[in-house]
């Protein structure tokens, strides 16, 4: 089994800073794909930002030269460093990932980390 567990979350004024985290544990796995969503009360679950295991990666239009998703696979964590953040970026952001265990790949999600952003 492996897990994710997401942090960094917290309440921010707008126009400042969060870095997310979210890290992967178990054992004989590899992370492919990954990626942060998230999901505002009311809202469906909206994708964010995504990136390879090679780095590539592809954003939201919302969050576009605002958020930057980076990955350390030798730690296997995946992180959402997110600036100049705004009252509508205030969701509950879950973390995604495509892992690799024994022959089969298989696509686990974190528990969430709350972010709200207000004055």
């Amino acid at each position: 089994q492996v897990q994710l567990v997401e942090s960094g979350g917290g309440l921010v004024q707008p126009g400042g800073s969060l870095r997310l985290s979210c890290a992967a544990s178990g054992s004989r796995f590899s992370i492919y794909g990954a990626g942060w969503y998230r999901q505002a009360p009311g809202k469906q679950r909206e994708l964010v930002a995504i990136i390879t295991r090679g780095g590539s990666t592809v954003y939201a239009d919302s969050v576009k030269g605002r958020f930057t998703i980076s990955r350390d696979n030798l730690k296997n964590t995946l992180y959402l460093q997110m600036n100049n953040l705004k009252p509508e970026d205030t969701a509950v952001y879950y973390c995604n990932a495509d892992v690799a265990r024994g022959t089969g790949t298989y696509n686990y999600w974190g528990q969430g980390t709350q972010v709200t952003v207000s004055s």
